[in-house]
């Protein structure tokens, strides 16, 4: 499990100061545990963040205790992309939860290598359900079944690990392979001489007739 130190946050201070400080403003909060406003390092969450993702079980290590967690929701800075705020769900003690786990998606398509099809992957993400302990931090979707456009991957073909549930239907689409498109070649119209040919010679006699008619007065 991966340790997360929280700080209690005055939460009359600024954020900005906050943020200057290299904190980020965060908050935790369960079915049965009330709103309680934390601060945590930037660094230290970015580093977690990357190793757990949004699916892996965090400890919140708080002066009051240790609390479990998965982090619910990440607010953004619309232009540096930069997290501003974050939510941790506490879950309860003894009681299964639903989470949406990423597919990593691994293997060979023999439809893609010998056919020249490409991956459609219909689902990014799983609802699984798990005790916290359960909870892996991906699912691996082996594409070398995928053998011709007909093929699919769905939702009851995945090896979940011991102790988790799908909490999706079983024959949801997961992934398949689109035939590559036939580009058809423009027909270009054969062009025609002979057109050309009498249109320059009515160019050069009435250019001929201008110059007679000039001469003349």
């Amino acid at each position: 499990m991966t340790n997360l130190k929280a700080e209690p946050r005055d939460t009359s201070a600024k954020l900005a100061d906050l943020r200057k400080a290299g904190k980020l403003p965060a908050v935790f909060y369960g079915k049965k545990e009330p709103s309680t406003p934390i601060s945590i390092s930037m660094v230290d969450f970015m580093k977690v963040w990357k190793e757990a993702g949004e699916s892996s079980v965090i400890s919140l290590q708080t002066p009051s205790g240790a609390v479990e967690s998965l982090i619910h929701e990440i607010d953004f800075d619309p232009v540096s992309g930069v997290p501003r705020h974050a939510d941790f769900y506490v879950f309860e003690k003894g009681h299964k939860v639903e989470v949406e786990i990423p597919l990593e998606f691994e293997g060979v398509s023999p439809a893609i290598k010998d056919l020249g099809g490409t991956l459609v992957k219909v689902v990014h993400a799983l609802k699984i359900e798990a005790m916290p302990k359960d909870l892996p931090h991906n699912i691996v979707v082996d594409i070398s079944s995928l053998s011709s456009f007909e093929s699919q991957i769905l939702a009851k073909d995945l090896k979940l690990p011991a102790g988790v549930l799908l909490k999706v239907p079983e024959d949801e689409v997961i992934a398949l392979v689109s035939a590559p498109r036939e580009e058809k070649e423009e027909e270009v119209a054969p062009v025609d001489l002979s057109a050309i040919e009498v249109e320059k010679k009515g160019k050069d006699e009435e250019a001929a007739a201008s110059e007679g008619e000039a001469k003349a007065e």
